[in-house]
């Protein structure tokens, strides 16, 4: 066998030693996501969830800051940061994309929320603005976990029951 025949032979206990590294540090190594960064936003709607019984904590919600995969990682003190960051820029790029997409939309939601949530006057109202947020970055969020630990959506999981 060639030496360039080596080289493009996949490097199988470099894949595996390096699916072990993901694994260890709760990465999934099939889609190289991590379910960490979705503590970013289970934080904003937990503190959105508050909002009815503590009208205090809408202060608290108004100071979380958007941040991205990669933004979240590198400022974090997650053990495996930069394995974390380096798996999501080699993972697919159409599950990033799709996943991107939610976690855009989740963060549009929640700084559109907290927009109105400063001009809005009363207390009622940013409690009702709390309580709608929730309600749609939730379902979300599950989504994109899903995403992360490689699921398929519920249309998926449909046409492959009917398909049978």
């Amino acid at each position: 066998m060639s030496n360039s025949a080596l080289q493009e032979m996949p490097p199988t206990d470099d894949a595996a030693a390096r699916a072990q590294r993901l694994l260890e540090a709760n990465i999934n190594p099939r889609t190289g996501l991590a379910t960490d960064y979705l503590n970013h936003f289970n934080e904003a709607i937990m503190l959105l969830e508050m909002v009815p019984d503590i009208p205090e904590c809408i202060d608290d919600f108004l100071g979380w800051e958007p941040m991205s995969y990669r933004e979240h990682f590198a400022a974090s003190n997650f053990k495996a940061r930069d394995l974390a960051i380096s798996a999501y820029d080699s993972s697919d790029p159409a599950l990033r994309t799709e996943f991107d997409n939610i976690t855009t939309t989740m963060t549009s939601i929640l700084t559109s929320v907290g927009a109105a949530m400063r001009q809005a006057r009363h207390t009622e109202t940013r409690t009702i603005l709390a309580e709608q947020a929730a309600g749609w970055v939730k379902p979300l969020v599950t989504l994109a976990g899903a995403m992360i630990n490689g699921g398929s959506s519920d249309a998926d999981d449909v046409d492959q029951i009917m398909n049978r």
